[in-house]
Protein backbone atom coordinates (compact mmCIF):
# COMPACT_ATOMS: atom_id res chain seq x y z
CA UNK A 1 0.00 0.00 0.00
CA UNK A 2 1.28 3.70 -0.96
CA UNK A 3 2.55 6.15 1.73
CA UNK A 4 -0.67 8.29 0.25
CA UNK A 5 -2.98 6.06 1.09
CA UNK A 6 -1.96 4.81 4.34
CA UNK A 7 -1.70 8.74 5.32
CA UNK A 8 -5.03 9.17 3.62
CA UNK A 9 -6.77 6.24 5.92
CA UNK A 10 -5.40 7.90 9.26
CA UNK A 11 -6.73 10.94 8.38
CA UNK A 12 -9.88 9.99 7.69
CA UNK A 13 -9.84 7.75 11.00
CA UNK A 14 -9.00 10.61 12.94
CA UNK A 15 -11.34 12.64 12.06
CA UNK A 16 -14.07 9.80 11.92
CA UNK A 17 -12.90 9.73 15.68
CA UNK A 18 -12.91 13.20 16.51
CA UNK A 19 -16.65 13.66 15.25
CA UNK A 20 -17.78 10.77 16.83
CA UNK A 21 -16.16 11.12 20.16
CA UNK A 22 -17.43 14.89 21.26
CA UNK A 23 -19.41 15.21 24.21
CA UNK A 24 -18.69 11.62 25.37
CA UNK A 25 -18.35 11.07 28.81
CA UNK A 26 -15.53 8.72 30.41
CA UNK A 27 -17.58 8.04 33.33
CA UNK A 28 -18.43 4.11 31.70
CA UNK A 29 -14.81 4.04 33.16
CA UNK A 30 -15.68 5.01 36.24
CA UNK A 31 -13.45 8.56 36.23
CA UNK A 32 -15.46 11.52 37.13
CA UNK A 33 -14.08 14.10 34.61
CA UNK A 34 -15.21 16.86 32.40
CA UNK A 35 -16.77 16.03 28.68
CA UNK A 36 -14.86 14.98 25.74
CA UNK A 37 -14.78 18.94 23.92
CA UNK A 38 -12.56 18.05 20.77
CA UNK A 39 -10.22 15.36 19.83
CA UNK A 40 -6.47 17.07 19.53
CA UNK A 41 -3.77 15.39 17.00
CA UNK A 42 -1.01 13.44 19.21
CA UNK A 43 2.08 14.23 16.37
CA UNK A 44 3.63 16.81 19.24
CA UNK A 45 7.24 17.40 19.00
CA UNK A 46 9.42 14.35 19.59
CA UNK A 47 12.82 14.09 20.56
CA UNK A 48 13.74 10.69 19.34
CA UNK A 49 12.99 9.25 15.81
CA UNK A 50 11.63 6.36 16.56
CA UNK A 51 9.65 7.73 19.97
CA UNK A 52 5.86 6.49 19.32
CA UNK A 53 2.57 9.12 19.40
CA UNK A 54 0.47 9.17 22.95
CA UNK A 55 -2.37 7.07 22.22
CA UNK A 56 -5.00 10.24 22.82
CA UNK A 57 -5.08 13.64 23.56
CA UNK A 58 -8.59 15.11 24.48
CA UNK A 59 -9.13 18.63 25.32
CA UNK A 60 -12.41 18.52 27.93
CA UNK A 61 -15.35 20.79 28.62
CA UNK A 62 -13.16 22.82 31.77
CA UNK A 63 -10.56 23.45 29.51
CA UNK A 64 -8.26 20.88 30.63
CA UNK A 65 -6.05 18.32 28.51
CA UNK A 66 -6.49 14.77 28.88
CA UNK A 67 -3.53 12.57 27.88
CA UNK A 68 -4.71 8.80 27.69
CA UNK A 69 -2.12 5.91 26.83
CA UNK A 70 -3.73 2.27 26.90
CA UNK A 71 -1.07 -0.10 28.29
CA UNK A 72 -0.87 -3.99 28.68
CA UNK A 73 2.30 -3.79 31.44
CA UNK A 74 2.83 -1.74 34.44
CA UNK A 75 6.55 -0.64 33.75
CA UNK A 76 8.95 2.35 34.83
CA UNK A 77 9.56 2.52 31.35
CA UNK A 78 5.73 3.73 30.65
CA UNK A 79 6.42 6.20 33.42
CA UNK A 80 9.54 7.96 31.37
CA UNK A 81 7.55 7.47 28.42
CA UNK A 82 4.54 9.49 30.03
CA UNK A 83 7.04 12.01 31.46
CA UNK A 84 8.37 12.49 27.80
CA UNK A 85 4.49 12.58 27.02
CA UNK A 86 3.36 15.53 29.19
CA UNK A 87 6.96 17.62 28.42
CA UNK A 88 5.79 16.96 24.82
CA UNK A 89 2.45 18.63 25.09
CA UNK A 90 3.80 21.22 27.29
CA UNK A 91 6.27 22.46 24.98
CA UNK A 92 3.89 22.60 21.96
CA UNK A 93 1.00 24.53 23.81
CA UNK A 94 3.82 27.03 25.00
CA UNK A 95 4.78 27.68 21.54
CA UNK A 96 1.38 28.34 20.13
CA UNK A 97 0.08 29.97 23.34
CA UNK A 98 2.65 31.28 25.62
CA UNK A 99 0.72 29.09 28.09
CA UNK A 100 0.93 25.62 29.62
CA UNK A 101 -2.71 24.30 29.78
CA UNK A 102 -3.59 22.08 33.21
CA UNK A 103 -2.91 18.11 32.01
CA UNK A 104 -4.48 14.91 33.04
CA UNK A 105 -2.38 11.55 32.55
CA UNK A 106 -5.03 8.85 31.94
CA UNK A 107 -3.82 5.08 32.12
CA UNK A 108 -6.19 2.84 31.02
CA UNK A 109 -4.67 -0.74 31.82
CA UNK A 110 -5.76 -3.92 29.94
CA UNK A 111 -6.99 -7.10 32.08
CA UNK A 112 -3.26 -8.23 31.74
CA UNK A 113 -2.75 -5.64 34.55
CA UNK A 114 -4.31 -5.83 38.02
CA UNK A 115 -2.75 -3.26 40.04
CA UNK A 116 -0.45 -0.23 39.65
CA UNK A 117 0.70 2.42 41.82
CA UNK A 118 -1.21 5.60 41.00
CA UNK A 119 2.34 7.74 41.38
CA UNK A 120 5.50 8.03 40.15
CA UNK A 121 7.86 10.49 42.36
CA UNK A 122 11.44 11.92 42.48
CA UNK A 123 13.00 14.76 43.87
CA UNK A 124 12.83 16.31 41.83
CA UNK A 125 9.11 15.97 40.39
CA UNK A 126 5.63 14.15 40.89
CA UNK A 127 3.82 12.50 38.18
CA UNK A 128 0.02 11.41 39.26
CA UNK A 129 -1.96 8.91 36.85
CA UNK A 130 -5.75 8.33 36.91
CA UNK A 131 -5.81 4.68 36.26
CA UNK A 132 -8.20 2.20 35.19
CA UNK A 133 -8.13 -1.21 35.66
CA UNK A 134 -10.05 -2.55 32.67
CA UNK A 135 -10.13 -6.29 34.65
CA UNK A 136 -12.30 -4.90 36.58
CA UNK A 137 -15.14 -5.03 33.92
CA UNK A 138 -17.51 -7.51 34.00
CA UNK A 139 -16.62 -8.15 30.51
CA UNK A 140 -18.81 -11.29 29.13
CA UNK A 141 -21.93 -9.10 30.75
CA UNK A 142 -21.47 -6.01 28.97
CA UNK A 143 -20.96 -7.91 25.60
CA UNK A 144 -24.50 -10.04 25.68
CA UNK A 145 -26.08 -7.66 26.93
CA UNK A 146 -24.90 -5.25 24.16
CA UNK A 147 -25.92 -8.49 21.20
CA UNK A 148 -29.07 -8.53 22.80
CA UNK A 149 -29.99 -5.02 22.65
CA UNK A 150 -29.04 -4.81 18.82
CA UNK A 151 -30.51 -8.06 17.74
CA UNK A 152 -34.18 -6.76 19.71
CA UNK A 153 -33.51 -3.54 17.94
CA UNK A 154 -32.58 -1.23 20.88
CA UNK A 155 -29.78 1.79 21.03
CA UNK A 156 -27.12 1.64 22.99
CA UNK A 157 -26.43 3.83 25.56
CA UNK A 158 -23.51 6.03 25.71
CA UNK A 159 -21.67 4.14 28.71
CA UNK A 160 -22.59 0.72 26.52
CA UNK A 161 -20.65 2.17 23.54
CA UNK A 162 -17.66 3.74 25.49
CA UNK A 163 -17.69 0.52 27.24
CA UNK A 164 -18.15 -1.44 23.92
CA UNK A 165 -14.88 0.20 22.26
CA UNK A 166 -12.35 -1.17 25.26
CA UNK A 167 -14.37 -4.64 25.66
CA UNK A 168 -10.92 -6.40 23.86
CA UNK A 169 -8.52 -5.34 26.36
CA UNK A 170 -10.51 -7.06 29.48
CA UNK A 171 -9.06 -9.81 28.41
CA UNK A 172 -5.72 -11.53 29.03
CA UNK A 173 -3.30 -12.36 26.48
CA UNK A 174 -2.98 -11.53 22.80
CA UNK A 175 -5.30 -14.46 21.16
CA UNK A 176 -8.08 -13.55 23.47
CA UNK A 177 -7.88 -9.96 23.00
CA UNK A 178 -7.71 -10.82 19.10
CA UNK A 179 -11.32 -13.08 19.45
CA UNK A 180 -13.06 -10.21 21.18
CA UNK A 181 -11.84 -7.71 18.69
CA UNK A 182 -13.66 -9.92 15.79
CA UNK A 183 -16.54 -10.25 18.11
CA UNK A 184 -16.78 -6.56 18.27
CA UNK A 185 -16.18 -6.04 14.46
CA UNK A 186 -19.22 -8.64 13.71
CA UNK A 187 -21.88 -7.15 16.49
CA UNK A 188 -21.16 -3.42 15.23
CA UNK A 189 -21.94 -4.54 11.42
CA UNK A 190 -25.03 -4.66 12.91
CA UNK A 191 -25.47 -1.37 14.62
CA UNK A 192 -28.29 0.69 12.64
CA UNK A 193 -27.65 3.97 13.43
CA UNK A 194 -24.60 4.77 11.83
CA UNK A 195 -22.71 7.32 14.27
CA UNK A 196 -22.65 4.67 16.55
CA UNK A 197 -21.21 2.17 14.50
CA UNK A 198 -18.77 4.60 13.26
CA UNK A 199 -18.14 5.60 16.45
CA UNK A 200 -17.44 1.49 17.99
CA UNK A 201 -14.89 1.37 14.70
CA UNK A 202 -13.10 3.83 15.13
CA UNK A 203 -12.68 3.74 19.13
CA UNK A 204 -12.11 -0.15 18.40
CA UNK A 205 -9.16 0.71 16.04
CA UNK A 206 -7.42 3.40 18.77
CA UNK A 207 -7.60 1.53 21.94
CA UNK A 208 -6.53 -2.12 20.63
CA UNK A 209 -3.57 -0.59 17.70
CA UNK A 210 -0.64 -1.93 19.93
CA UNK A 211 -2.07 -5.42 19.29
CA UNK A 212 -5.07 -5.65 16.64
CA UNK A 213 -4.17 -7.80 13.53
CA UNK A 214 -3.52 -6.28 10.27
CA UNK A 215 -6.78 -8.19 9.14
CA UNK A 216 -9.40 -6.90 11.43
CA UNK A 217 -7.62 -3.46 10.92
CA UNK A 218 -8.43 -3.66 7.62
CA UNK A 219 -11.99 -5.38 7.91
CA UNK A 220 -12.49 -1.97 9.93
CA UNK A 221 -11.08 0.52 7.39
CA UNK A 222 -13.22 -1.15 4.72
CA UNK A 223 -16.49 -0.95 6.94
CA UNK A 224 -15.36 2.69 7.67
CA UNK A 225 -15.14 3.58 3.76
CA UNK A 226 -18.79 2.08 3.27
CA UNK A 227 -20.56 4.35 5.97
CA UNK A 228 -21.94 7.57 4.27
CA UNK A 229 -19.57 10.61 6.13
CA UNK A 230 -16.73 8.04 4.64
CA UNK A 231 -17.80 8.02 1.49
CA UNK A 232 -18.30 11.50 1.57
CA UNK A 233 -14.48 12.66 2.83
CA UNK A 234 -13.60 9.97 0.06
CA UNK A 235 -15.18 11.61 -2.69
CA UNK A 236 -14.22 14.89 -1.49
CA UNK A 237 -10.86 14.56 -1.17
CA UNK A 238 -10.80 12.91 -4.79
CA UNK A 239 -12.26 15.57 -6.56
CA UNK A 240 -9.85 18.08 -4.85
CA UNK A 241 -7.13 15.53 -5.24
CA UNK A 242 -7.71 15.85 -9.25
CA UNK A 243 -7.19 19.71 -9.46
CA UNK A 244 -4.24 19.74 -6.60
CA UNK A 245 -2.34 16.29 -6.32
CA UNK A 246 -3.71 13.61 -5.13
CA UNK A 247 -2.00 13.59 -1.36
CA UNK A 248 -2.74 16.97 -0.78
CA UNK A 249 -6.26 17.16 -2.80
CA UNK A 250 -7.11 14.25 -0.21
CA UNK A 251 -6.09 16.08 3.07
CA UNK A 252 -7.88 19.58 2.17
CA UNK A 253 -10.98 17.74 0.92
CA UNK A 254 -11.69 15.54 3.33
CA UNK A 255 -10.86 19.08 6.05
CA UNK A 256 -13.89 20.92 4.39
CA UNK A 257 -16.15 18.09 3.86
CA UNK A 258 -15.53 17.16 7.88
CA UNK A 259 -15.86 21.15 8.83
CA UNK A 260 -19.20 21.28 6.74
CA UNK A 261 -20.80 18.09 8.71
CA UNK A 262 -19.90 19.58 11.83
CA UNK A 263 -21.66 23.03 10.31
CA UNK A 264 -24.51 20.99 9.81
CA UNK A 265 -24.83 19.36 13.02
CA UNK A 266 -24.74 22.26 14.58
CA UNK A 267 -27.78 23.63 13.00
CA UNK A 268 -29.54 20.83 13.47
CA UNK A 269 -28.96 20.71 17.00
CA UNK A 270 -29.63 24.43 17.46
CA UNK A 271 -32.52 24.89 15.03
CA UNK A 272 -34.10 21.22 14.29
CA UNK A 273 -37.18 23.10 13.11
CA UNK A 274 -35.49 24.72 9.72
CA UNK A 275 -35.90 22.47 6.69
CA UNK A 276 -33.36 21.03 4.62
CA UNK A 277 -33.49 23.74 1.97
CA UNK A 278 -33.39 26.41 4.49
CA UNK A 279 -29.98 24.78 6.03
CA UNK A 280 -28.36 24.70 2.63
CA UNK A 281 -29.13 28.07 2.12
CA UNK A 282 -27.96 29.20 5.06
CA UNK A 283 -24.40 27.43 4.98
CA UNK A 284 -24.02 27.70 1.14
CA UNK A 285 -24.21 23.82 0.96
CA UNK A 286 -26.30 20.64 -1.36
CA UNK A 287 -29.47 20.27 0.43
CA UNK A 288 -28.31 16.93 -0.32
CA UNK A 289 -25.54 16.76 1.80
CA UNK A 290 -28.14 18.45 4.69
CA UNK A 291 -30.43 15.52 4.46
CA UNK A 292 -28.03 13.26 5.08
CA UNK A 293 -26.35 14.39 7.70
CA UNK A 294 -29.89 14.46 9.22
CA UNK A 295 -30.57 11.14 8.74
CA UNK A 296 -27.71 10.26 10.38
CA UNK A 297 -27.91 12.91 13.37
CA UNK A 298 -32.12 12.41 14.19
Amino acid sequence: MSEGIVYQNKDIEFKLFSETYKEKSFEAYGLKLPRIKQVLPTNLPSVAANEKHMDNLFLLEDGTLAAVDYESENSIKNRIKYVNYIGRVMERFYKDTRKIPDIRLIVIYTGDVLRAQSVFEMPCMTLRMEQVFIAELPEEEIYQAAVHKIENGGKLTEQELMQLVILPLAARGVKRKQERIEQIIRLAKRIQQESDQIFVLTGLLVSTDKFISEESAGTIRRLLDMTKVGRMLYEEGMEEGMEKGIEKGIEEGRHKTLQLVGRIFTVLKDEPALTNKEIADKLYCDESDVDTIRKMYP
